[in-house]
């Protein structure tokens, strides 16, 4: 896991959105959603639940 993945981690779980946390960490939506992506295959769990409307944290979140 790197430093930065992790910072977007905890940018969407205080957001609670993809797009303002990517502002948040000054970087563009489908970079930071294709990072957190990455870790949680590199974990093997899902580290948010996402639906059209709302993103939350799982229980391995």
């Amino acid at each position: 896991m790197e430093l930065q993945q992790l910072r977007y981690v905890l940018a969407v779980a205080e957001t609670q959105n993809f797009t303002r946390a990517a502002q948040r960490c000054f970087v563009v939506q489908s970079a930071l959603s294709h990072q957190i992506k990455s870790l949680e295959l590199e974990l093997g769990v899902r580290l948010f639940a996402r639906t059209s409307r709302r993103v939350e944290l799982t229980d391995a979140g």
